[in-house]
């Protein structure tokens, strides 16, 4: 038997496609129906206590893995944190990482541009919400395989995990403390996975109040060639 081509390996097998048929009528108000969805989900800093429905977490994070990845290598790990004792080592960790970015690591434009928002080294919502979901990308190491696109693929995954908590009337905060290697203890992960995204996810608090922000309209996003 000859020899198979190590630069034209075998191709992955192949499944028939089942696409979602859509009737081209209805393609463009569902999208529209879509984005009045996805319009009101806001960044939350309050949340209230009140518990999590059974299975939301996994509904979410299932589909936050039928994201595309680089190679389909799934370069992603989400791990959820409900224990109080770890949410709170988590929260003071990261509080000790933003107080070094708020007084010495930021510049003073990153600084006048958070400003408006008013956002600050506390991060009471680190303990305040009901989960925490943190999410590592996966490089290579003794039981993972070198992964392609890496911040790419995880990115579009947690695009998705957001849509999906959203639409299950879930708030949630995307956090990115920087440096996040603490992150490795705290979720007693190994050193080849490296934490991206911190996400805590519940019902707003009674109250809770946004920033009144306005988004870019869609003739400032949308080039047409």
């Amino acid at each position: 038997m000859a020899d198979r081509d190590p630069l034209h390996p075998p191709s992955c097998p192949t499944v028939p496609l089942h696409p979602m048929s859509v009737p081209a009528h209805e393609a463009a108000d569902r999208c529209r129906a879509f984005h009045q969805v996805m319009a009101q989900r806001r960044t939350v800093r309050d949340y209230s206590t009140r518990p999590l429905p059974e299975g939301v977490l996994e509904a979410a994070i299932r589909t936050a893995s039928t994201a595309p990845s680089g190679a389909h290598v799934q370069p992603w790990r989400f791990v959820v944190v409900t224990d109080p004792e770890r949410k709170r080592r988590l929260r003071e960790a990261a509080e000790a990482e933003e107080r070094e970015f708020y007084a010495h690591r930021a510049s003073a434009e990153w600084l006048a541009a958070l400003a408006p928002i008013g956002t600050d080294w506390r991060k009471p919502f680190l303990e305040d919400a009901p989960a925490v979901i943190v999410v590592f990308e996966v490089h290579k190491g003794p039981a993972s395989p070198r992964p392609y696109y890496t911040k790419e693929s995880v990115g579009i995954a947690v695009g998705f995990l957001l849509a999906g908590l959203h639409q299950a009337g879930l708030a949630t905060l995307t956090h990115t403390p920087s440096p996040m290697r603490f992150l490795n203890e705290v979720c007693d992960r190994p050193p080849e996975e490296r934490a991206a995204y911190v996400i805590p996810v519940g019902y707003p608090a009674d109250g809770a109040r946004v920033p009144d922000l306005v988004r870019k309209p869609l003739d400032e996003v949308l080039v047409r060639l």
